[in-house]
């Protein structure tokens, strides 16, 4: 295995979670498939920034890399493929040390990511966070967020010298954030800025380019079951493996400085703009998402699927879509109807059992992300957003259960201030909530407290609460 990674182009991919090695670690695979015996070959290079995954890390470097992949559609037919682009897995420490190493190799020329849309810590305006504690220990120094990690990372790459066109590297995100590319470039100037690195700012800015790209592929967290039906189907007792919808799409920007694996065979899309594809994705599938997980946890269902099926939720979604969203993205290159029904199919596959807990995290960061920018847009034209407030109406019904600890799971969000929260519902006076909701610039930024913002809101919250009081649940 030392031979064949000294030979090969590599991408160091930081974030090396499920949905990674259902996705861009399976592109690649089936790049490699493909590959012509005259182009160079690539391979994959795993390593985390926090040690939450060291697990299934320590069971996919028993396992060299290799790992099954279990596909499934809405009609339940299942696939299995063993997917064999990753080639090193890279132990975690505190320091990265291993990680830095990796990246600062002259071989390393794409270094990729998927570190969640909260892990950017970037506001509307594209600026950091900079009062978020993790992000402020790493601009004294500390290595705990993608920017101070790569912050290290370039800095050894800097410092080998050498010829640039060697040093230079792209640094693609994947994650589920507009403007992906854009965005973190932005971010990652701003930090090097507040660190006073001008010089290895100056450095980033002449060898880096950083792609926008939009990812897509519902991948739940695997479950034990996962293990026995690989090993049932194929007599392999994979300790890691990973499964998710028979559906893929990855549309990217074709802005690489240092070459790239020919990922259009195996299906990727290379593209000039990225843009009206992942504004449909963003709003139509990310947020439908997270509308059906808020409202089927509401009314006491697990599963994404459920809530697809209910015709209440499933009215929800549609008419966000139609009323809002399609006039907000019109014209565009896709049907966004067609495009509307074929995400409602693919949330009602029972077959993917993926959960409204997986789905319903990270609200902080989905507000701003996937719903706020269709108000906005609606209320700039003089539009009543009322089907778009609904969303957050269940979220913030469903933050009201967290804070008195009635939500049927655990609850996971990177950046929400939890005393804020709790702070927002101590008032009897309901009223106080939607107020102070409404007044979040976290989640709204410059359209926070605005009156329409309010209004809409309020109108959306009442039809929220008699919907659950039809229910039968409570408040």
């Amino acid at each position: 295995m030392d031979s064949e990674r000294s030979h090969a182009n590599v991408i160091l991919h930081i974030g090396a979670g499920s949905f990674h090695r259902a996705h861009q670690a399976w592109y690649l695979h089936r790049a490699n498939l493909a590959r012509q015996p005259d182009e160079p070959t690539w391979s994959l290079t795993v390593g985390n920034i926090r040690a939450d995954m060291n697990a299934v890390m320590d069971a996919l470097a028993a396992q060299h890399g290799v790992y099954t992949l279990e596909t499934v559609t809405p009609q339940g037919e299942r696939a299995y493929e063993t997917i064999r682009s990753i080639t090193r897995v890279l132990p975690w420490s505190a320091d990265l040390a291993t990680l830095i190493e990796a990246g600062a190799d002259p071989a390393c020329k794409i270094i990729a990511f998927t570190v969640t849309e909260g892990g950017y810590y970037l506001d509307e305006h594209d600026r950091l966070d900079t009062a978020n504690p993790d992000l402020a220990a790493d601009l004294n120094g500390a290595r705990g967020t993608i920017y101070g990690a790569l912050a290290a990372i370039l800095e050894a790459r800097m410092a080998r010298g050498g010829d640039p066109g060697k040093c230079a590297v792209t640094l693609q995100t994947c994650d589920n954030l507009r403007s992906n590319g854009k965005r973190f470039h932005a971010g990652m100037r701003e930090f090097l800025a507040l660190r006073g690195a001008m010089a290895l700012r100056d450095w980033f800015d002449a060898h880096t380019t950083c792609p926008d790209s939009m990812v897509d592929r519902i991948t739940p967290r695997p479950t034990p079951d996962v293990r026995e039906r690989v090993k049932a189907a194929t007599g392999i007792d994979d300790a890691c493996p990973v499964m998710g919808e028979a559906f893929i799409q990855w549309v990217i920007e074709d802005h690489f400085c240092a070459g790239r694996p020919a990922w259009e065979r195996a299906g990727a899309e290379m593209v000039e703009s990225v843009m009206p594809y992942e504004e449909a994705k963003i709003r139509i599938l990310n947020a439908t998402h997270s509308c059906i997980a808020w409202a089927g946890t509401l009314v006491g269902l697990d599963y994404i699927h459920e809530g697809t099926h209910d015709a209440d939720i499933r009215t929800f979604a549609r008419e966000y879509v139609s009323e809002d969203v399609i006039p907000c993205l019109t014209p565009s290159p896709l049907d966004l109807a067609k495009y509307r029904d074929v995400v409602l199919d693919r949330f009602s596959n029972p077959y993917i059992q993926d959960t409204n807990q997986r789905v319903a995290a990270d609200g902080f960061s989905k507000i701003p992300g996937f719903i706020a920018p269709t108000i906005a847009q609606r209320i700039a034209a003089g539009a009543v957003p009322a089907a778009t407030t609904i969303l957050p109406a269940l979220f913030l019904r469903f933050l009201q259960r967290w804070s008195k600890g009635t939500l049927p799971y655990a609850y996971q969000d990177g950046v929400m201030d939890g005393q804020a929260v709790k702070r927002m519902f101590e008032s009897q006076d309901s009223n106080a909530a939607l107020a102070a909701f409404s007044a979040d610039k976290l989640l709204w930024g410059s359209l926070a407290g605005s009156a329409p913002l309010a209004s809409a809101l309020r109108d959306a919250l009442a039809r929220v609460d008699a919907w659950l009081a039809q229910r039968g649940c409570s408040v």
